[in-house]
């Protein structure tokens, strides 16, 4: 999904994740907007890469367990930068906030969404 949507990673700390997103045939809806699930994407990639990035990727793999979304404004065309920064950062699981905006840094879309730490030998699928 990260490279059908045309997502690119811009920054990358333990403490911030910026991504950014087009707004194109690919991440419109229907009626010509940005899609609402690709809002969703774009969040759940930025606080997973974010969870990733600080566990032991030798023994551990992070996956989305639960995620909102409040979308407060269209957007037809663009750019979207989503910036995710952690409120919890624990053994098992990590909270982050991440806010979707426009290049006028208006607000987009607003999430939170709680990833998984969980060992790969457990994981499947």
């Amino acid at each position: 999904m990260f490279g059908a949507l045309g997502m690119q990673i811009t920054e990358l700390t333990a403490d911030r994740v910026v991504a950014t997103m087009p707004v194109s045939a690919a991440t419109r809806q229907y009626f010509g907007v940005l899609h609402g699930g690709a809002s969703v994407a774009l969040a759940e990639t930025v606080a997973s890469v974010g969870t990733y990035h600080q566990i032991d990727k030798e023994t551990k793999v992070a996956v989305g367990l639960e995620i909102n979304a409040n979308h407060i404004r269209g957007k037809r065309d663009g750019i979207v930068t989503a910036t995710a920064t952690p409120l919890h950062k624990g053994r098992t699981t990590m909270v982050w906030d991440i806010k979707i905006t426009d290049e006028d840094e208006r607000l987009i879309c607003i999430s939170r969404c709680t990833v998984a730490i969980v060992p790969k030998d457990k994981l499947r699928g």
